[in-house]
């Protein structure tokens, strides 16, 4: 299967998020973390993950006579990195973004679902602006960014830490349809 099929995919990224920090799940334990999804289907999805080596077992164990798989994300697992993202038509980036947004959505709307959810306490964040930024500007915001990001991307899970998603989108808005004029200068309202 192509890269790019198998990974945008808003089921196949939402058990990616799950396995990150280094987790190992059982399919059960998948489907209580995504119940929005149905088994049948989170199912079919592990095991192409694990068929396409993005997932691989971490340890078997029988239960009842049936065999139960651990499942981990791979070290070496295949990413959309720079070539592949270079290579992507508009329709690709149009489909991957759908696929981000529509897990961020199942996301939110899972954990809203949850009968302890407070958005206060839980500190949910979500905005929208408008910065105006050159090429340059743009590059330094989100290099910025993105070193915030990495120092704590390697984090394990551990007592008091509980799994973020962290979403980050910046397109180009809608410019005006003529340049911007230099604001007027300030009358003194005195003679010269």
């Amino acid at each position: 299967m192509d890269l790019l099929d198998l990974l945008v995919h808003p089921v196949r990224l939402r058990i990616i998020h799950a396995l990150s920090g280094e987790r190992e799940l059982t399919t059960i334990e998948l489907a209580a973390l995504l119940p929005d999804v149905p088994k049948t289907t989170l199912y079919r999805h592990v095991a192409l993950l694990a068929d396409e080596g993005v997932l691989e077992v971490a340890a078997e164990q029988r239960v009842r006579g049936a065999v139960e798989r651990r499942y981990r994300l791979r070290r070496d697992r295949p990413v959309i990195g720079a070539d592949t993202a270079a290579a992507m038509d508009r329709e690709d980036h149009r489909r991957a973004f759908a696929a981000a947004m529509a897990v961020l959505h199942a996301e939110f709307n899972a954990y809203l679902d949850r009968p302890n959810a407070d958005p206060t306490t839980d500190r949910i964040g979500y905005r929208q602006g408008v910065v105006w930024l050159s090429d340059e500007e743009l590059s330094v915001l989100v290099g910025e960014i993105s070193t915030a990001l990495a120092r704590s991307a390697g984090n394990m899970p551990t007592p008091g830490r509980a799994p973020r998603l962290i979403s980050l989108v910046h397109v180009p808005a809608a410019e005006p349809a003529s340049p911007i004029a230099p604001p007027p200068v300030p009358s003194t309202g005195g003679r010269r």
